[in-house]
């Protein structure tokens, strides 16, 4: 029986098939579904969990190189909320684009966390190093 790290069987599957330079995102509640990629869905409640609760989690096992995330996350969120994604992405290069192009990215991932996440354009689009 697993003790530590991610004990979701399909997030951990997920993680395991993300190899150097393919992308995983997590996305906040609103995020439209991408029948195409493999998406699980552990959104339970309002909040519960959060885009930075994944992070977090993932963190520890998954190098991340760089993230992307919309340019409306910076221009719909307050200061303590934006210094709180920049400080759970510390060390990663995070590229700010217009939601638009970062949809067009999506396909390309590996597959896709969808969380109860509240916060406005909440979602991240991790590319494993």
């Amino acid at each position: 029986m697993i003790k530590t790290g991610i004990l979701n069987p399909a997030i951990a599957s997920l993680l395991r098939r993300v190899r150097h330079t393919n992308t995983l995102v997590i996305s906040d509640r609103g995020f439209p579904c991408w029948p195409m990629i493999e998406t699980v869905d552990i959104s339970l409640v309002d909040d519960v969990p959060t885009v930075l609760q994944v992070l977090s989690a993932i963190r520890a096992n998954f190098q991340v190189g760089h993230a992307w995330m919309a340019q409306e996350f910076l221009e719909n969120n307050d200061a303590p909320t934006t210094a709180a994604f920049a400080d759970a992405l510390s060390g990663v290069a995070v590229h700010h684009e217009p939601h638009v192009e970062f949809k067009r990215r999506v396909p390309y991932a590996i597959g896709l966390i969808r969380t109860g996440d509240t916060t406005q354009y909440a979602n991240m689009i991790l590319e494993s190093s």
